[in-house]
């Protein structure tokens, strides 16, 4: 029993404990050195506890392809696991970042397992001290030098069966939305804060509209181009150093140094009389070194507000 138990630990508690480490050294304060916002450190770290999860099973086990593949996902979901309760991750982050974890993990498992039933024993002991490695050495380089800005939008419309001065009015002020009306069903579940009213002071070029979420933020949007009952842009400035720490994970921080929203616009088309389509798009900006799987959660957040904006606007222009 001891022995079983120590083989178990062997298995998942060292890869959990050497995750731990590595999240430590990438998140200390040697943020100039090494970043967990790398590809460094989410496509090395979970290939190296997958290397090291069917490196220590019994080799009868790892000749099923699907224990290579699934149990490295153990050691992964232990390590979820302690960095939620001990908040050094928030949900949001890891439910964003948890298919790539897997897929490296079960990727490091196969190769790991490759090597072991070739009976390859210096090329494995070789994998296993380049995925210690490499993340280590890779990661100051691709921090310094990897990192790019780029501008994305997310479309979203909706068709209203009203008129269009009582659509515009919903649009330039939206009282507050009470919890019957909240539709952000993906926001809702990854804990990111709800609209909950947002008017605009005056309507024309110049004008200040707060919008408010959960969670205490708050957008102040400035109104950049106006055409009465047609169009409205305006800029977005997040109050992101007046919210409270645990509104945000600090890597999914609207306003941050990952990803920030600069515009957002409606505009109102007439397909007959008596119904128009509410078109509302925002541009966002995202500052990783793997934009191109940040622009697809980044898309998925702000539809997701601007349906649950378009639908409460939608309902109340309907029932005037």
């Amino acid at each position: 029993m001891n022995q079983k138990l120590s083989k178990l630990l062997l298995i998942l508690g060292l890869p959990i404990s050497i995750a731990l480490c590595f999240r430590f050294l990438f998140g200390s304060s040697w943020n100039d050195i090494w970043s967990v916002m790398t590809v460094s450190f989410l496509m090395g770290l979970p290939y190296l506890v997958g290397v090291l999860t069917i490196y220590f099973s019994k080799e009868e086990n790892i000749k099923s392809l699907g224990y290579r593949v699934i149990t490295p996902w153990i050691p992964i979901f232990g390590f979820f696991i302690i960095t939620l309760v001990f908040s050094l991750e928030g949900w949001a982050c890891w439910i964003m970042i948890l298919p790539l974890f897997m897929f490296f993990a079960s990727l490091g498992g196969i190769t790991c397992g490759y090597f072991r039933l070739k009976k390859l024993e210096k090329s494995n002991k070789l994998q296993i001290s380049l995925a210690f490695l490499l993340p280590i050495l890779i990661g100051p380089i691709e921090h310094e030098f990897a990192s790019t800005r780029s501008l994305t939008k997310a479309y979203t419309s909706i068709e209203i069966n009203s008129t269009a001065e009582s659509i515009w009015s919903n649009v330039t002020r939206v009282s507050a939305i009470s919890k019957d009306e909240q539709q952000g069903s993906i926001n809702s579940f990854l804990g990111i804060p709800e609209p909950i009213k947002a008017e605009l002071n005056y309507e024309g070029i110049g004008a200040i509209r707060e919008a408010s979420f959960t969670g205490g933020l708050i957008f102040t949007e400035v109104v950049t181009s106006y055409e009465h009952e047609q169009f409205m842009e305006f800029t977005i400035e997040p109050n992101t150093g007046e919210i409270p720490s645990t509104t945000f994970d600090e890597h999914v921080l609207i306003g941050g140094e990952y990803f920030d929203v600069l515009t957002g616009t409606y505009r109102l088309i007439e397909l007959s009389p008596s119904t128009y389509e509410l078109q509302l798009w925002s541009e966002f900006e995202l500052n990783t070194s793997f934009n191109w799987y940040s622009e697809f959660w980044g898309r998925l957040i702000m539809k997701d507000i601007q349906n649950n904006i378009l639908k409460v606007i939608k309902k109340r222009a309907e029932n005037n």
